[in-house]
């Protein structure tokens, strides 16, 4: 049942990476005083482009949920960053980029990270830590989310906070998809559509401010950052929230750190390669 949770996971990255780069191109045609402001998203939502690349997107999120029911959160965060490959590939095929070293390294990265994390990854379980726990934990993911709204107004809110900003979204909405599904598991239909809540408010969030961060900054600069959180957030928390019990896995958890690891390396030297960018940038300059 691991593989079908693989599987899916990767196949909602798809998604969501595909949106991402269809999304950029509509969202820098406007004005930046929209920038962190609800009025942002109230323009796009004017764009049909721009709905069709975020209906694409959202429809990862089963996929994603249907992931979280098969395998543990330590495998399905690595995963559903393996769909920067699809990016590259659109370089390379529709714009004519030559992957260079940078390129094959990072993709040998990633494939090697995934393959290793499915090797090494911890049992899934439904269980969770005490309440204050789960509570203390996402307080401290929340922080970062809001920063940019209570910055509003300053050059820097725009910039690499709003890059933290948007990771962070995703991280929560990550973690809230697996409380929901455990909730689901166990029968307790009004908690997960608490959960659901905090997903469907996370996710607009972190969706502003990745918009607001596309405006002023190159897709090869919010990419790699905003995965990085993505991926590395929910993993670490993993075992707090959901005791993953990472002692159980080979070399005591060595091999899966280090699996992941490696993952993370060729997500981040992927995701900023002039290739990846490129489907974003000349397909813009184009439009």
């Amino acid at each position: 049942m691991l593989v079908v949770g693989i599987v899916c996971a990767v196949g909602a990255s798809c998604l969501y990476n595909t949106s991402i780069a269809l999304q950029a191109l509509q969202v820098r045609d406007v004005h930046h005083e929209h920038s962190l402001k609800p009025s942002l998203l109230g323009k796009l939502l004017q764009n049909k482009r721009w709905l069709g690349a975020t209906a694409l997107g959202l429809a990862g999120w089963p996929l994603e949920i249907v992931a979280l029911l098969f395998a543990p959160l330590t495998v399905v965060q690595p995963c559903l960053a393996s769909g920067l490959i699809v990016l590259l590939w659109l370089g390379v095929r529709k714009l004519g980029e030559t992957p260079g070293k940078r390129e094959y390294l990072s993709v040998a990265a990633i494939t090697a990270g995934v393959i290793g994390v499915a090797w090494a990854a911890p049992d899934r379980t439904t269980e969770h830590a005490a309440t204050w726990a789960i509570a203390l934990s996402l307080g401290i993911v929340a922080i970062p989310i809001v920063l940019p709204y209570l910055l509003r107004g300053r050059a820097v809110a725009a910039g690499m906070i709003a890059v933290i900003s948007a990771g962070c979204g995703y991280a929560w909405t990550a973690i809230a998809s697996k409380l929901l599904t455990d909730e689901l598991s166990e029968g307790a239909l009004l908690i997960a559509v608490a959960w659901l809540a905090t997903a469907v408010l996370s996710e607009a969030l972190a969706l502003l401010s990745e918009m607001s961060a596309l405006q002023k900054r190159p897709a090869t600069h919010v990419a790699p950052v905003m995965f990085a959180f993505q991926v590395l957030v929910p993993v670490i928390l993993a075992p707090l929230i959901f005791m993953e019990k990472w002692s159980t896995t080979p070399l005591d958890g060595g091999a899966l750190v280090f699996f992941m690891l490696v993952a993370l390396a060729g997500v981040i030297l992927l995701a900023g390669s002039k290739a990846v960018g490129a489907v974003i940038d000349t397909a813009h300059s184009n439009d």
